[in-house]
């Protein structure tokens, strides 16, 4: 078993900061990627962020600059440092990982996401 959990969304208001955390625990043998996705109302789930575990990076064009996913390999977590926000950021954010895990046969490579965190960008 493997679980992600989200933290740090909330009220900003435009031009505001905020920083999610999402923590990955359970039969971890090796985490591959971490990323971020939202979803806005009437919206499809769409990428934010990637990074794997070398430390390569991917935004969507909408969030270069502003936003910054980062990761602490010892604590399993990755961040996204979200700055300069936007109305259009208001989403659930949630987080995905890819996952090499202990089985009972040996290892094996799913997917996980996160229950969601709400970010809500409003004056």
């Amino acid at each position: 078993q493997v679980q992600l959990v989200e933290s740090g969304g909330g009220l900003v208001q435009p031009g505001g900061s905020l920083r999610l955390s999402c923590v990955a625990s359970g039969m971890i043998f090796r985490i591959n990627a971490m990323g971020w996705y939202r979803q806005a109302p009437g919206k499809q789930r769409e990428l934010v962020a990637t990074v794997t575990t070398g430390g390569t990076t991917n935004y969507a064009d909408s969030v270069k600059g502003r936003f910054t996913i980062s990761e602490d390999n010892a604590k399993n977590t990755a961040y996204l440092q979200m700055n300069s926000l936007k109305t259009e950021d208001t989403a659930v954010y949630y987080c995905n990982a890819d996952i090499t895990r202990y089985t009972s046969y040996g290892t094996g490579t799913t997917e996980h996401w996160g229950q969601g965190t709400q970010v809500t960008v409003s004056s």
